[in-house]
C-alpha cells in the first residue's frame, strides 16, 4: 500500500450567480475606462512610452498610443466581454479573462495618465519587478507553512530581522555573502522559534507569530538606536550586489533589460518560484506536505511525520523569509533603518492569500502590490493630480474583490492553523 496520500483538485464550477455577477465587474471595469479615462483627454493626444529602461541602449523606438483611441476600444471591449460573460460565461477561462480586463484597465489608467506626456514604461516595470522581491519572497513563505498547516504571521518580524542581520555582517565583513548567509540564518532561527511554539507546544500560531513581530521590532530599534545609527560606518554600510545582465537573455528587446538584467535577488526570486512550484506540486514530498496541511491524521495513518513535515515546511519558510529581508539593506537601500520593512510581511500574507496559496499566484499578486509602489513615483512625475494613497490603496481593494468571491473561492488549507493532536 503506498504510504501517499492522493489529493483530489476540486474542479470549480462556475455557478450562474458567479456569472452573472463576474460579467457585471466586466461591465463596471468597461464603464469606469469610459467614464474617468475616455472622456477626460483632449482628442489627438498621443502617450509616448519609453521601451528602453534607463541606461540600456535604445533597442526599441518609443511607443506612441492615440490616446482618445485606444480608451474608447478598450472600453468597448471590456463592455462586449461582459456581455458575453453575463450570456453564456467564459467558464474555465473566467479568471483568465478577468486579469486580462484588470491588466487593461491598468494599461488604459497609463494611456490616460500620460496623455500629452512620455513615461519610460520599460523602466517602470523594471523598478515592478525589484520591489516584487521581497512581497513575492514573503508570499511564499507564508504558502510553505500554511501548505503544511501552520500560520505563519511572523513573516515580517522575520524580514526585518533579516534585513538588519544581514546590514550588520555585511558591514563587519564587507562581504555580501556573508550578508545575506547570516539573514536567512536569522530567519532559520525566529522560524525554528515559532515552530517550536506552534508544533511541540501548540501554542496558538496568531499569537506566536505577534510574539515574533513584537521581539524583532524591538530588538532591531534598540539596536539600531543604541549601536548601528552611532557607528553608521562600520556597523550600517553594507556593500550591495552589484547588478549583471545575463548573456544572451539579457539582449532581448524589451524583456531582456527588464528581467535578466537585475541583482542576485531578482534571480533568486526567479529561483525559488520555480522550485517550490515544482517541489509541491510534482514531487512526492509536495504532495505529502500538502496531505499534512489538508488532513494530517490521515496523513499520520499512511505512515507521513506530521511533526517533522511540518517542522521542515516552517524553517524552509523562515529561510525564504530571511532572504527577503536581506533585499532590503543588500539588494536595494544599502543601510538599516528601523522598520523599513514597513509592513511588506503582511502585505506578502494577502499576497498569498490573492494567489490563491500558490507560488505563481502570489507572485502575480507581489507584481500587482509593486506595481502599485512604483507608480506612486511616476505619477508624480506625470503630474496628474492624483494623491499617492489612492495608488496604493488599488491592490487591497483587488484583495477584497478577491475575498468576496468575484474571481472563485480562496480556500486556505483545510488543517491551516489547526495543531495537531497525535492519537
Amino acid at each position: 500500500m503506498t504510504t501517499d496520500l492522493v489529493i483530489h483538485r476540486k474542479l470549480e464550477i462556475i455557478t450562474p450567480r458567479r456569472r452573472v455577477i463576474t460579467g457585471i465587474v466586466f461591465l463596471a471595469i468597461g464603464f469606469t475606462i469610459w467614464f474617468l479615462f475616455a472622456n477626460h483627454v483632449t482628442p489627438g493626444d498621443y502617450a509616448i512610452f519609453g521601451l528602453n529602461p534607463g541606461g540600456s541602449a535604445a533597442l526599441l523606438p518609443d511607443w506612441y498610443v492615440p490616446v482618445s483611441v485606444t480608451l474608447y476600444s478598450l472600453s468597448i471591449l471590456c463592455g462586449f466581454l461582459g456581455i458575453i460573460q453575463i450570456w453564456r460565461g467564459f467558464k474555465r477561462w473566467t479568471n483568465r479573462i478577468l486579469s486580462l480586463l484588470i491588466a487593461l484597465f491598468i494599461f488604459s489608467f497609463l494611456v490616460w495618465a500620460t496623455s500629452g506626456k512620455s513615461l519610460n514604461l520599460s523602466g517602470l516595470l523594471a523598478i515592478t519587478l525589484g520591489r516584487s522581491v521581497p512581497l513575492t519572497l514573503g508570499a511564499i513563505s507564508g504558502i510553505l507553512c500554511e501548505r503544511a498547516g501552520v500560520v505563519n504571521i511572523a513573516i515580517e518580524g522575520m524580514m526585518l530581522m533579516g534585513a538588519m542581520v544581514a546590514c550588520l555582517v555585511g558591514s563587519a565583513t564587507q562581504n555580501y555573502w556573508l550578508g545575506l548567509i547570516s539573514a536567512v540564518a536569522a530567519g532559520l532561527l525566529l522560524a525554528s522559534v515559532h515552530a517550536v511554539l506552534s508544533i511541540k507546544y501548540k501554542t496558538n500560531q496568531i499569537i506566536s507569530g505577534t510574539v515574533i513581530n513584537i521581539l524583532s521590532l524591538g530588538l532591531t530599534s534598540f539596536l539600531s538606536e543604541r549601536f548601528i545609527q552611532v557607528y553608521q560606518v562600520e556597523l550600517n554600510s553594507p556593500p550591495m550586489f552589484p547588478s549583471f545582465p545575463i548573456p544572451i537573455l539579457s539582449e532581448i528587446p524589451l524583456i531582456g533589460p527588464i528581467l535578466f538584467k537585475s541583482n542576485i535577488f531578482v534571480y533568486s526570486m526567479y529561483l525559488v518560484l520555480i522550485v517550490v512550484t515544482i517541489a509541491l506540486f510534482y514531487t512526492r514530498w509536495g504532495l505529502r506536505m500538502r496531505s499534512v496541511g489538508e488532513h494530517p491524521k490521515a496523513a499520520d495513518t499512511l505512515g507521513i511525520n506530521v511533526f517533522k513535515t511540518r517542522y521542515v515546511a516552517v524553517l524552509l519558510g523562515g529561510a525564504v523569509a530571511g532572504l527577503a529581508g536581506a533585499y532590503f539593506t543588500l539588494g536595494s537601500v544599502g543601510r538599516f533603518d528601523p522598520r523599513m520593512t514597513n509592513g511588506r510581511g503582511f502585505i506578502a500574507l494577502a499576497a498569498v492569500i490573492f494567489g490563491n496559496w500558490t507560488p505563481i499566484g502570489s507572485f502575480g499578486a507581489g507584481l500587482l502590490f509593486g506595481f502599485a509602489e512604483s507608480l506612486d513615483k511616476g505619477i508624480q512625475i506625470l503630474n496628474v493630480g492624483i494623491p499617492s494613497e489612492f495608488l496604493l490603496m488599488a491592490p487591497y481593494i483587488a484583495t477584497m474583490v478577491v475575498l468576496a468571491g468575484v474571481v472563485g473561492r480562496s480556500v486556505a488549507p483545510a488543517a491551516d492553523g489547526v495543531p495537531y493532536e497525535k492519537e
